[in-house]
């Protein structure tokens, strides 16, 4: 890799801060520089802004450079932006999707509330001076809402998870079905609703170029979209961009065409025949859990997506495995909200904070579900046993799932558990990141280990030592299996939020009955070489910590 520094989401300078006598460490990719990109619109300046959803803040990127600003940054009012559109006073309009609500955000940066009586508010687009959206979930509406004040106007409902959506040139709105995979259209003022376009792929987004043609993108691992010519022709043809999990894009006055991706970020202009330059590279949009196999192969459980470094050693290549790579990242698979993670021979065990565990078999291309219904699930660890045993964050609880998916309760009246893992005499252990602790389970009990930790997240053993990400305090603590004694082995950590941003109260982990935003998590493995990997949520990337000689 470059010994170039990259500007990340962390740190501007993208320097390299962390600092070890004991440990080595390099990244196995390039930090990313926009965490997650959804929604986007040009700017009157003429710059591309980007919601980013998972950020919980909105960026401003130039086109011509990559170069980005923050304009909404993470500590603002805004929570969870998914889509925006600008008005023709030059105000910034803001689909806030978690907590329901539609903001206004003015030229001078001053932020009004237009509306909380939404459920999940997406899709957003502005027609002169009026202002429309819809909501993402079953049933959902379509509606024009009044900046200045009034009633909203709900045009219709029905829709099928709506999202981005634009006026026409017959002059109706139109807007994707996400899930009939349908587009439709309707007059602004109110009508009859009616589809344009069936059995269009995964649609989660329709937008016009300056001809007048209609360009819907598709949410899936190829990248499609499709070119309807309805005022045209009629024609129909299909490009892939290879660019996994489409979000949006928009046409500039050039009618140059810029997509965002909502599994890996980044933006990228698309060529007519599917070429894509990328503007800002793509990257990882945490990650959470990681993982090793024993061939080498790095995994991380990346929310949207299974993904992993392009490079598992430094010059080498994550062989035998294919995906969508860039960026320096590799996706393998999209799995929506992959959070926990753990290799076990050719089969890799995930978590869901939205309730449920998986086992996929990434050579096979097959998953199935192991357990759901649980409350927040989140670090996993194979037994020696053979069972998945998993921390039950939300239920405090630690649970295995046998071979034959049966659920028992190992130990339950924790705070907050968020990972385990196994010593090598078969004995397991959980960071309690509320409590500040490493426990053990013994028989059922909870004992404690170690007390007074910066919310220690990534557990993982080696030897005879415990080793725990403190994510409040950004450092790895290693704890002896021993003596109990402990010490701080790594320092400044890329982990949790940008320095000097006060992180916001954990928003809602479900919204109107659907996903809504996850909980941060630092996740940290063993390797077979006795190196840590450690997820560096903070700047997108994933850190091998190798033994240093000089602290040996």
């Amino acid at each position: 890799m470059s010994a170039t520094p990259i500007p990340s989401r962390f740190d501007d300078t993208g320097g390299h801060r962390t600092s070890s006598a004991r440990w080595k460490a390099e990244r196995l990719n390039p930090p990313s520089r926009l965490w997650g990109s959804n929604g986007v619109a040009f700017g009157p300046d003429g710059r591309l802004y980007v919601a980013q959803f998972l950020a919980g803040q909105i960026s401003a990127v130039d086109p011509a450079t990559g170069d980005i600003e923050v304009v909404v940054p993470i500590d603002g009012p805004v929570q969870s932006p998914d889509d925006l559109a600008f008005g023709a006073d030059g105000s910034m309009y803001i689909t806030d999707l978690v907590p329901g609500r539609v903001w206004r955000r003015t030229p001078e940066g001053e932020y009004t509330l237009v509306s909380d009586e939404v459920t999940n508010p997406n899709g957003i687009t502005c027609i002169g001076d009026r202002l429309f959206i819809n909501e993402m979930k079953p049933d959902g509406r379509l509606m024009e809402l009044f900046p200045d004040g009034g009633d909203p106007v709900v045009l219709t409902a029905g829709l099928a998870l709506g999202n981005a959506m634009q006026l026409g040139p017959d002059g109706h709105l139109y807007y994707p079905h996400m899930m009939s995979d349908q587009v439709w259209r309707i007059p602004p003022d109110g009508g009859v609703p009616e589809p344009v376009a069936e059995g269009v792929h995964e649609p989660v987004a329709v937008r016009f170029d300056r001809g007048g043609v209609l360009h819907v993108l598709s949410r899936g691992v190829e990248g499609i979209v499709t070119r309807v010519d309805l005022h045209g022709t009629g024609s129909r043809t299909l490009v892939t961009s290879g660019v996994a999990g489409l979000d949006n894009a928009a046409f500039d006055t050039e009618n140059r065409m810029f997509i965002s991706s909502y599994a890996s970020g980044g933006i990228a202009e698309m060529h007519p025949d599917g070429r894509i330059r990328e503007v800002v590279p793509r990257g990882l949009d945490g990650p959470y859990g990681v993982t090793i196999d024993l061939g080498g192969r790095v995994y991380a459980a990346d929310h949207y997506r299974l993904a992993g470094p392009a490079a598992t050693h430094e010059g080498e290549p994550n062989s035998g495995l294919d995906g969508d790579e860039t960026g320096g990242v590799t996706t393998h698979a999209l799995m929506p909200f992959a959070h926990g993670i753990t290799a076990d021979g050719e089969l890799l065990h995930l978590t869901s904070q939205y309730g449920n565990v998986r086992t996929h078999h990434p050579a096979r291309g097959i998953t199935r579900e192991r357990a759901a219904g649980l409350d927040q699930p989140l670090g996993i660890a194979v037994s020696p046993d053979g069972s998945l045993v998993v921390a039950e964050a939300g239920a405090g609880r630690i649970v295995a799932i046998d071979g034959d998916d049966t659920l028992t309760v190992l130990a339950e009246g924790l705070d907050h558990p968020v990972d385990v893992a196994f010593d090598a005499e078969g004995r397991c252990y959980a960071t309690d990141d509320r409590l500040g602790a490493v426990l053990r389970i013994d028989d059922g009990t909870p004992v404690t280990v170690a007390d007074g930790l910066g919310a220690p997240q990534g557990l993982a053993v080696l030897g005879d030592e415990l080793f725990t990400v403190e994510t409040a305090h950004r450092r790895l603590r290693a704890i002896s299996l021993t003596t109990g004694e402990s010490r701080i082995d790594a320092e400044e950590l890329p982990v949790g939020p940008p320095p000097g941003v006060a992180p916001r109260a954990d928003p809602a982990l479900f919204a109107g009955g659907l996903p809504g935003s996850p909980r941060r998590f630092a996740g940290l493995a063993a390797a077979p070489d006795g190196s840590l990997l450690l997820a560096a949520d903070g700047e997108g990337t994933v850190l091998r910590l190798t033994p240093s000689p000089a602290g040996a």
